[in-house]
């Protein structure tokens, strides 16, 4: 299976999938913990993937999206954004409805 068709399978099979450096608790940029802590403020279950671990799953995931820089957020497999994005969306409140959709 090449590397879009894995993230495809990844963000299509998991209502929400954060794509980040490092882990929730041990993330490895101020951007990734932005977007673990909005996560858990809003109570989400995702998955997180560490691009970290895997040079093509980095590569490929800015690819993906057409987005280049990470973390990047998905949420019912559809590109949601970054960290900026997140937070905006946390401060208006369209996050905790777009989550609370989440299947």
């Amino acid at each position: 299976m090449d590397i879009q068709a894995k993230i495809k399978e990844t963000v299509t099979t998991n209502p929400v999938v954060l794509y980040m450096k490092g882990s929730p608790k041990f993330p490895q940029c101020g951007f990734s913990n932005l977007a673990t802590q909005v996560l858990d403020a809003c109570e989400a279950k995702y998955i997180a993937i560490d691009v970290l671990q895997d040079q093509a799953v980095r590569e490929g995931i800015k690819v993906y999206a057409n987005w280049p820089t990470i973390p990047q957020l998905y949420v019912n497999g559809e590109f949601v954004g970054g960290s900026d994005i997140i937070k905006a969306m946390y401060e208006s409140g369209e996050l905790h409805t777009l989550l609370a959709g989440a299947k």
